[in-house]
């Protein structure tokens, strides 16, 4: 390399290149959308129990009465007690 003549530097120029940098900022963009809530109502059964209570007072063969008003030969004295809500009005048997 000795031998080489010393050659003076060039420049060349290749062309431009462009280079973007890209930068965001935050844009407000009111997006509006309609919700329409619908009420739907319907009927739903709801039982309420009733219960209706008899009692029957059943009388022996040799029941004399009370005071002529009791029943002869098993005749029965019965009444009927409406109840609600599954309860009696004192009294608590259970039906067979």
């Amino acid at each position: 390399m000795s031998d080489c003549p010393e050659c003076k530097a060039k420049s060349i120029y290749d062309p431009p290149q462009t280079v973007y940098e890209d930068y965001y900022h935050p844009q407000h963009v009111e997006v509006v959308q309609t919700v329409e809530v619908i009420r739907r109502h319907h009927c739903v059964p709801v039982y309420h129990h009733v219960t209706v209570c008899t009692a029957k007072d059943v009388y022996s063969d040799d029941f004399t009465g009370m005071g002529g008003m009791g029943g002869v030969g098993g005749m029965a004295n019965t009444a009927a007690m409406p109840m609600r809500g599954g309860r009696s009005a004192g009294v608590s048997k259970k039906r067979r």
